[in-house]
């Protein structure tokens, strides 16, 4: 089916239930006035020359017109070009010269850095201000004006629903090196949806998701998910843990999505104790490998609510499921399991292999490897690289996994992150997690840092008080071993993040490297 006929099914179910609450604007629309509006926003942009295909992006805070807007372009059978606010200007610009962005939908507290964008991408042609006019721009309102529901045209669909058509070229993390962009089609958006939905879903009678990360992120793709099962999207203008802790218990809210980095903010807060959560079905963690004492301290505040979901841009979201039943039974019997991300989903065949395309043996690690629909097209106009991440008859994630003799996925780091000290290689997901076991320590980052005799050796800059560096590398090393045990220790007052929200280790590496042309030995 189409991204559009998943908000749809949701429709069906009850058009009269509340669809979208956005908490700071007061702005509340049922299913049946949400659609309605998708269409006449649709119609508008035909009427102004919005065609089959054609791009458009977004820019703004979270807001429920946003996400109404995000549905119209997908009504339209556009694509969406996610344009992230905590982007530099420079490298949003190089991503929508590279996309040839047309359409730009933002919200008016963005114009200032949307006009910088204007003058740095000759693509972009058309504007509209979701809140109000800006200058010649025309409101969201004005845009519509004269056009009704009724004059929306149908774009022409086929028997299979357009499986093929774009729902969006979708930036690559960028943790590497600049963002490619990944053609989604519908068959692999459809795909994630269906099987997040059926995670999700048969879990309470009255859904309410609650929405804090970028809707014009991965939010939006999670929210899409909950909206198919009927759910009311509760809309924080971002995340704020103390507003998180309270809309929970205020609004009754049963499921929720965060990076496990805003999950440390929740544990952190002073108010973790004040509220009553115990309306929560699904309160799912996914983006980054999320520490097992952590997501214990989780389940024993939240309930047995906590799970996780793997996968990256290019194989969204859902190759890996950690439900909520097993990460509770686990918290209990088993919190070694803790640092698993669940079973490979239905949808989708994984492998773990070596650089010469073999599979590794059963507890061994290799790269996670992943074939079936949920994997996405191509990288756009990069067939070269699109072809390397292709090699064998998979699509290789760039992440180092293994599997334990239940079938359980453990990811023990990122391919290019490895820290080979001495000849051996290190895991660094591994060591963050083992010293975030210690309750001083709130986030940690593992990677290597030149070492005259070893090549490299184990750093971790940690987010920590009341502890010391020798009592850090003394907890590992006895953990651990020698080798793996960090070698050093930097305190920090937090850890750069990169637009995505991963730990932006580049950045972090470039106290150490300097100049250098890589940074491994």
């Amino acid at each position: 089916m189409r991204a559009i006929d998943y908000f749809d099914r949701g429709h069906d179910r009850d058009p009269s239930r509340l669809a979208i609450v956005d908490t700071e604007s007061g702005l509340t629309l049922t299913f049946a006035e949400t659609k309605a509006l998708t269409e006449r926003i649709a119609a508008a942009l035909q009427k102004h020359g919005f065609e089959n295909q054609d791009l458009l992006g977004f820019y703004g805070p979270n807001d429920g017109m946003l996400l109404v807007a995000v549905l119209a372009m997908w009504r339209a059978n556009g694509k969406w070009i996610p344009v992230n606010t905590r982007n530099a200007i420079d490298a949003n610009a190089a991503y929508i010269n590279y996309v040839l962005l047309k359409w730009m939908v933002y919200h008016s507290s963005k114009a200032d850095e949307v006009q910088q964008l204007r003058d740095l991408c000759p693509t972009l042609q058309h504007f509209v201000c979701l809140d109000k006019r800006m200058g010649n721009d025309p409101s969201l309102e004005e845009f519509m004006a004269g056009v009704s529901a009724a004059d929306f045209v149908e774009p022409e669909i086929d028997a299979f629903g357009n499986l093929m058509d774009m729902v969006g070229i979708f930036p690559t993390g960028g943790t590497t090196g600049p963002s490619k962009g990944a053609n989604v089609t519908n068959l692999g958006w459809g795909t994630m949806i269906e099987t997040a939905a059926d995670g999700m879903g048969g879990r309470t009678d009255n859904p309410v998701a609650l929405v804090s990360a970028p809707i014009t992120h991965a939010a939006g793709p999670v929210a899409l998910s909950t909206m198919s099962l009927g759910a009311t999207q509760v809309i924080l203008p971002g995340f704020d843990a103390e507003r998180v802790l309270r809309t929970i218990a205020a609004y009754k809210v049963t499921h929720m999505y965060l990076p496990p980095t805003a999950l440390y903010q929740l544990l952190a807060s002073p108010e973790i104790g004040d509220h009553d959560y115990s309306s929560l079905r699904i309160f799912i963690l996914v983006g980054s490998p999320c520490s097992p004492e952590k997501l214990r301290q989780a389940v024993e505040i939240f309930g047995p609510c906590m799970c996780q979901a793997y996968g990256q841009v290019e194989c969204p979201m859902i190759v890996a499921w950690f439900p909520p039943e097993d990460v509770a039974r686990f918290a209990v019997e088993a919190p070694e399991k803790l640092a698993a991300c669940g079973k490979p989903t239905r949808s989708i065949k994984v492998a773990l292999l070596d650089d010469d395309g073999n599979h590794v043996p059963l507890g061994e690690a290799g790269e996670i490897c992943a074939r079936g629909a949920l994997v996405t097209h191509s990288y756009f106009e990069k067939p070269e690289e699109t072809a390397e991440i292709r090699k064998f008859g998979w699509h290789h994630t760039g992440d180092v996994g293994k599997f334990d003799k239940d079938g359980y996925l453990y990811i023990v780091d990122r391919k290019k992150d490895m820290v080979v000290s001495g000849g051996f290689n290190v895991f660094t997901a591994e060591v963050e997690a083992a010293v975030t076991e210690l309750a001083q320590v709130r986030e940690a980052a593992v990677f290597g840092i030149p070492h005259e005799k070893w090549g490299e050796m184990v750093h971790v800059s940690v987010v920590a008080e009341g502890i010391t560096a020798e009592e850090i590398i003394a907890y590992t090393k006895q953990r651990l071993g020698g080798v793996k045990a960090p070698k050093s220790v930097e305190f920090v007052d937090s850890i750069p993040r990169t637009a995505a929200g991963k730990m932006d280790k580049k950045e972090l590496r470039k106290k150490y490297w300097g100049d250098a042309q890589r940074m491994v030995n």
